[in-house]
């Protein structure tokens, strides 16, 4: 063997001891890379913006594959379980969807209807009511023609069935086009006290939910239920009268 045939062969010997090594490497960071990201498993995200209080739907979420190290134990929902529930605030698209963000299945019995309100992130609960409270629901009347102005207990002990994120809300009155943060609240009410709070909630001048205490037994005999201009000694005037 001549010395350039010497050459050739140690070039090849090289060339694949180096081809050995670099497969090594890659080898090596690949494996390094799947023990650092695991196995992956399919969550479900909104595929774009779904405003609050939408029903969930196999059009409006989509699955992506992420690592399962990644994840949270509540992100790991199947689609079945997924569909048809509803998420008290708005989500944009991308987001992944979790178990803490659906509200609650409804366990409202025979003589219960549903009712979704706004209310004023500070009057009407002022961050103190949550899912399962009971409350009362205050109505101030002052602005509806042919009512005197008053406050009003429409409904008592009402169950807070869930409570949404803030929103802004655009609105119209006599003063013209204006902006107002609300939070929408989701009650249990019977029939005739959903007519009740859904006509307060159109035009009264506010709804207020009131807390009450953790004593279900507590003697609330005594609560009155109108607070008017009599009240202070004067006399009450529907809007009206002459």
């Amino acid at each position: 063997m001549n010395p350039r045939q010497r050459r050739g062969v140690l070039f090849m010997l090289l060339a694949g001891l180096l081809g050995i090594v670099v497969f090594v490497m890659v080898a090596g960071y690949t494996s390094n890379v799947t023990s650092e990201v695991g196995s992956k498993i399919t969550v479900y995200q909104a595929k774009s913006q779904i405003p609050a209080y939408t029903e969930l739907t196999r059009e409006n979420l989509q699955a992506v594959e992420v690592p399962e190290r990644w994840t949270s134990t509540s992100s790991r929902q199947d689609l079945s379980e997924l569909v048809g529930r509803k998420i008290g605030f708005a989500v944009d698209g991308g987001t992944v969807i979790s178990s803490d963000m659906l509200l609650a299945v409804s366990d409202l019995n025979p003589n219960e209807r549903e009712i979704a309100i706004n209310v004023d992130p500070v009057t009407g609960i002022g961050g103190r009511v949550t899912a399962g409270d009971r409350v009362d629901i205050y109505a101030v009347f002052a602005d509806v023609n042919g009512l005197a102005k008053q406050v009003k207990v429409l409904v008592r002990d009402v169950r807070v069935v869930s409570i949404g994120g803030q929103q802004t809300v655009t609105k119209s009155d006599d003063n013209g086009v204006g902006q107002s943060d609300v939070i929408p609240v989701t009650l249990a009410l019977k029939p005739a006290d959903a007519l009740a709070v859904t006509y307060a909630n159109a035009f009264a001048q506010e709804v207020r939910l009131v807390g009450l205490p953790t004593d279900e037994n507590a003697d609330r005999s005594g609560e009155k239920d109108e607070y008017d201009a009599k009240q202070l000694g004067g006399r009450a005037v529907p809007e009206d009268a002459n």
